[in-house]
């Protein structure tokens, strides 16, 4: 059907069929009062339709203040759809549609939506990843097993010749992914211009040197003419990858970026938490996510196992299962999950053994450079995790005979 599609959790104090018609309306064709021209004509050529409704439990506490009060806080599972002809194949305003001024609603005391589905002409309008998992392995060099990477840390207070340096170092290690970090942009001690130029040194020495070109992410997110400039110098300094801060450029920004890149987007989620964190208001990933594969994102981050933040394991499973999920079967639109965020060999096992794929970036800071045998024992760590993880074999047997591996792990385990 020509239908766009999303699932929600909510939490209300009045009859749940009654509080799912108040927010059909309020996303499609109602108000608070009916108007002159709201014909049933209208209602069923534009309206928002009520697909599905399964009240799962009463509370007897509301989840969020500022709604109406109940005996009783029902929480339900809908689905709602509407015409695609409502917005046409436009992915900035779908987001006012099926995530707007619902989540004020007097009717509810929690909304958040789960995820969404869009009919193959909506889809078809949109190119999505140019690189994806394919261009990014090519690019890098990392045909098989995860890509190992890591982040420029300190994040923020090294100068582009110490940044340099210690792209030197993990280029030595055998690295295959860098990355900087949100926090590092175009600062007065280390400006953008002079960072991409002292590291790509390295970089292209190191690939003329060895054949392997390191791919490095640098954040070009600004204004569209400021991520113009800073891509194109990228490029032309043979650089392999640029980043951005989603929440920062918004959909238009990667719109328009992906429209105009040649490398691929490494797409930053930071902010997310204030998007998701609470258990009933925002966004759940696949639907957050979605959106920005679609308009282009390469890789995008999906927090990871036993992480230093909030989110927990199941949450960050499903994330990264769902980033490699086709949006349909003509148009894929997969992007590379990106884990990061205390990760070290300890995760690795259960991460490829959960998510079952080692299409990822692995990212790891600390888990790298503070391996105590110094960084380039750090990347082979990691990648001797993961090499005993794709083997299935026993992982104690396998740091037997594999000295980075168990020094990282009775470093790390604690």
């Amino acid at each position: 059907m020509d239908r766009i599609e999303a699932d929600y959790l909510i939490e209300t104090p009045v009859d749940p069929e009654r509080a799912v018609r108040v927010m059909a309306g309020e996303q499609s064709t109602g108000t608070f009062v009916a108007v002159p021209g709201e014909t049933s004509e209208l209602h069923e050529r534009s309206g928002a339709r009520v697909e599905h409704l399964d009240v799962l439990e009463t509370r007897q506490e509301p989840s969020l203040s500022g709604g109406k009060s109940g005996a009783g806080y029902h929480r339900a599972r809908v689905t709602l759809s509407w015409p695609r002809g409502n917005i046409g194949n436009d992915v900035v305003n779908l987001t006012a549609t099926v995530a707007g001024n619902l989540f004020e609603l007097q009717e509810f005391t929690g909304l958040k939506l789960l995820d969404i589905r869009l009919p193959d002409p909506f889809l078809a309008a949109y190119p999505g990843p140019k690189f994806g998992i394919t261009g990014t392995r090519s690019l890098s060099g990392a045909e098989q097993g995860a890509l190992i990477g890591t982040i420029i840390k300190p994040s923020i207070g090294l100068n582009a010749v110490e940044t340099a340096q210690m792209v030197q170092n993990l280029c030595d290690a055998g690295i295959d992914f860098i990355k900087d970090d949100e926090l590092q942009a175009d600062g007065a001690v280390c400006p953008f211009e002079e960072r991409v130029i002292e590291v790509m040194k390295v970089i292209n020495a190191h690939h003329k040197k060895t054949g392997k070109k390191v791919m490095f992410a640098f954040n070009i997110s600004g204004t569209i003419e400021q991520m113009a400039a800073r891509h194109d110098m990228v490029n032309e300094l043979g650089g392999t990858c640029v980043m951005v801060s989603l929440n920062a450029i918004g959909l238009a920004g990667l719109l328009w970026l992906n429209s105009y890149s040649k490398l691929p987007i490494h797409a930053h989620r930071n902010g997310w938490g204030a998007l998701s964190r609470a258990d009933v208001l925002g966004w759940e990933y696949p639907a957050w996510s979605k959106i920005w594969r679609l308009s282009g994102a390469d890789h995008l981050h999906v927090n990871g196992l036993q992480n230093k933040f909030s989110e927990a394991d199941d949450s960050v499973v499903r994330s990264a299962k769902s980033v490699q999920t086709p949006l349909s079967e003509k148009h894929p639109h997969i992007a590379m999950p990106v884990f990061s965020s205390g990760q070290t060999v300890v995760q690795v096992g259960d991460t490829f053994d959960r998510v079952g794929s080692a299409d990822c970036i692995y990212a790891a800071g600390g888990g790298i450079l503070a391996h105590p045998d110094g960084p380039k024992a750090g990347v082979i760590a990691l990648r001797q995790a993961w090499d005993c993880a794709i083997s299935g074999a026993d992982r104690e047997s396998f740091a037997d005979t594999h000295p980075e591996f168990k020094t990282a792990l009775k470093a790390f385990s604690k």
